[in-house]
C-alpha cells in the first residue's frame, strides 16, 4: 500500500524552485494577469525622477524591461504619497490619477499599485497594473492576495540583493592578478572585469552607478625631471587620496600610465557630487594636478558608455588646464 501511494507521488508533477529571482517576478506577474486581468502588471525600481520597468506582463502596452518612465507622472507616485488608493476599479473617479501626466499619454481607466520596500522602510519600487478599461469592483477584494504576493516578491528580491552584496565581496577577494600594487587599488584587467560584473547588477535590479575619470596632469613631466621614483611616489599618493574619497564598496582602479578610474555603486547623483568634490579637495591639499569627469549612468545605457561619457568630460577639463597654463 505504502509503495503504491508512493509510486502516484513520483508520478506527480515535481515542483520545482525557480531558476532565478527574474523567473519568479515574471511567473507571478503573468499569473497576476491570468487571474485579476489587466492589460499591463510590472515590477519596478524608482531612482530619483527614474521609473524603471525590471519585469512586465504586457498585453497591449507595448512595455518591456528595461523601459523607463517619469516617476512624478506616473499614478505609483501618487499612491505611494497617499494622494490616491491601492486598488481604483475606476481610476478616472480619482482625482490624483485623474491629473497624472501619464494618464494624458496613455490610456488608463483602471489601477493597482502596491509599493516595494526595503528592511528600513525605504522605496525600491512598486508592484502594479493598469488597464484601459473600468474593472468590477471585486477587484477590490483580491488586495490581500496582491499584497501578499507582492511580499513574496519583495522577501525573495531582498535575500537576492544579500546573495549579490556577498557575491561582489567574493569577486573583490579574487584579486591577486588584478591589482595594481603601486596604488593599491585595481588594474585594467581588474577594472573591466568589475565592470562588467556591475554592470550585470545594475540591469538586474535597476541599481544606480557613477562613473568617475582622474587623469594626472604632469606625471610625465615628474618622470622626465626628477626620475620614475618621484613618479611612483605621486601614483601612490594618488591612490591612496582616491581609496580615503570613496566608499568601501566603491571601485577604483588605474589604467594607462596616468588615469584612473572609480566606479561608485548605488549612488544618487548627489552623493557623487559630493565624492567628487572630496577627490578634488583632497588632491588639491596634496598638491596633485589632475583633470576629472564623471557621469552618472543612465537606465538606457550601460557603464561602459558612461565611462565613456566621464572620459570625454575629463579630457574637455585637461584642455581648459593647459588652455590656463599658457595663458
Amino acid at each position: 500500500m505504502y509503495q503504491k501511494e508512493k509510486n502516484k507521488v513520483m508520478e506527480m508533477p515535481l515542483i520545482t524552485p525557480f531558476s532565478s529571482f527574474e523567473t519568479s517576478v515574471q511567473s507571478v506577474l503573468d499569473f497576476l494577469h491570468q487571474r485579476l486581468g489587466f492589460q499591463l502588471w510590472m515590477f519596478t525600481r524608482v531612482e530619483q525622477e527614474d521609473w524603471i520597468v525590471l519585469a512586465a506582463s504586457d498585453h497591449g502596452y507595448g512595455v518591456k524591461p528595461g523601459d523607463v518612465f517619469h516617476w512624478s507622472d506616473s499614478f505609483c507616485s501618487r499612491m505611494v504619497n497617499g494622494l490616491g488608493p491601492r486598488i481604483a476599479p475606476n481610476s478616472q473617479e480619482i482625482a490624483a490619477y485623474l491629473e497624472a501626466p501619464i494618464g494624458k499619454i496613455v490610456p488608463i481607466s483602471a489601477y493597482i499599485g502596491i509599493p516595494l520596500c526595503h528592511r528600513d522602510g525605504s522605496l525600491f519600487g512598486t508592484l502594479c497594473a493598469i488597464d484601459p478599461m473600468p474593472q468590477s469592483e471585486i477587484i477590490r477584494k483580491e488586495g490581500v492576495f496582491v499584497e501578499l504576493q507582492t511580499k513574496l516578491l519583495t522577501t525573495i528580491l531582498h535575500y537576492e540583493l544579500e546573495a549579490q552584496n556577498n557575491a561582489r565581496l567574493y569577486e573583490r577577494a579574487q584579486k591577486e592578478a588584478e591589482m595594481d600594487w603601486l596604488p593599491g587599488v585595481y588594474n585594467s584587467k581588474g577594472w573591466h572585469r568589475l565592470l562588467e560584473a556591475e554592470e550585470i547588477r545594475c540591469q538586474r535590479f535597476g541599481q544606480p552607478a557613477s562613473v568617475i575619470i582622474i587623469d594626472l596632469d604632469n606625471l610625465k613631466v615628474i618622470n622626465d625631471q626628477y626620475g620614475h621614483d618621484a613618479g611612483d611616489r605621486l601614483l601612490k599618493a594618488t591612490g591612496q587620496c582616491l581609496l580615503k574619497s570613496v566608499r568601501d564598496h566603491d571601485i577604483v582602479a588605474r589604467f594607462g600610465g596616468d588615469e584612473f578610474g572609480i566606479l561608485l555603486l548605488d549612488i544618487t547623483e548627489s552623493e557623487t557630487e559630493a565624492i567628487v568634490h572630496r577627490i578634488e579637495t583632497r588632491l588639491r591639499a596634496n598638491q596633485i594636478l589632475a583633470s576629472l569627469g564623471w557621469a552618472k549612468r543612465s537606465p538606457l545605457s550601460d557603464l561602459f558608455q558612461t565611462a565613456k561619457i566621464a572620459d570625454q568630460r575629463m579630457y574637455e577639463q585637461k584642455m581648459q588646464h593647459k588652455l590656463i597654463q599658457k595663458i
